[in-house]
């Protein structure tokens, strides 16, 4: 039998001890890896094979680190991501399942854990489609203060385009130009292209210290 290899995230170490020992019980599932900060976790994913990851939202002593890191993950791995958390509230939720996360447990459920893990890993389709949807609505949530004029400029900026291609292809003058990008970045709240480009992809959860 192929096992379900799963990833946990969590920085309370003995946590971690019984969640490995507990699902390791399950015939069909396996712990491959283990990280107790958001760091390890991203370096781990891009080297380890794994198909779900238990991901606590309150890395680090930041109430919703598990949230960033999980974005974060998203760009190097496909797991599916079960959100694991000792906050019970509406808004917590929602963040979770915007960071991608296709489940959302309370640690108090523990024992819920391996159906929840066989759940994701075989039966994700339905809540990933709704998941693309409300990515593209985050995204158009985003970008809905832009003008024609200033999205074309952001989706070029994008898809990679430099200032300078950017003004041969839209025929802009550079003044021009960045006038628009002055405009779209206070629109946006950033600093630059290169941090509106970030929290548009990540879904508008962008500053990784927030605390609540």
């Amino acid at each position: 039998m192929s096992h379900i290899k799963v990833f946990i995230v969590e920085d309370d170490t003995d946590w971690i001890k019984a969640l490995t020992t507990f699902l390791n019980k399950e015939s069909d599932l396996l712990v491959v890896g283990t990280a107790t900060n958001s760091t390890d976790a991203i370096n781990l994913a891009q080297t380890l094979t794994f198909d779900v990851v238990l991901m606590d939202i309150q890395l680090e002593g930041s109430r919703l680190d598990g949230i960033h890191t999980a974005i974060l993950m998203h760009e190097h791995s496909p797991a599916k991501i079960i959100m694991l958390t000792s906050l019970n509230d509406e808004r917590t939720m929602t963040q979770a399942f915007t960071a991608g996360a296709v489940q959302y447990l309370e640690k108090t459920r523990f024992q819920e854990l391996p159906q929840t893990i066989r759940n994701a890993y075989h039966h994700s389709a339905p809540m990933e489609a709704l998941l693309n949807e409300l990515t593209r609505l985050k995204r158009e949530e985003q970008l809905k203060e832009l003008t024609g004029a200033e999205r074309e400029v952001f989706e070029l900026i994008e898809a990679g385009y430099t200032q300078s291609q950017i003004e041969k292809k839209l025929h802009k003058a550079e003044s021009t130009l960045k006038n628009q990008v002055n405009k779209m970045l206070k629109k946006l709240g950033v600093r630059s292209s290169k941090e509106a480009v970030e929290k548009v992809k990540r879904r508008g959860i962008f500053q990784r210290d927030e605390k609540e």
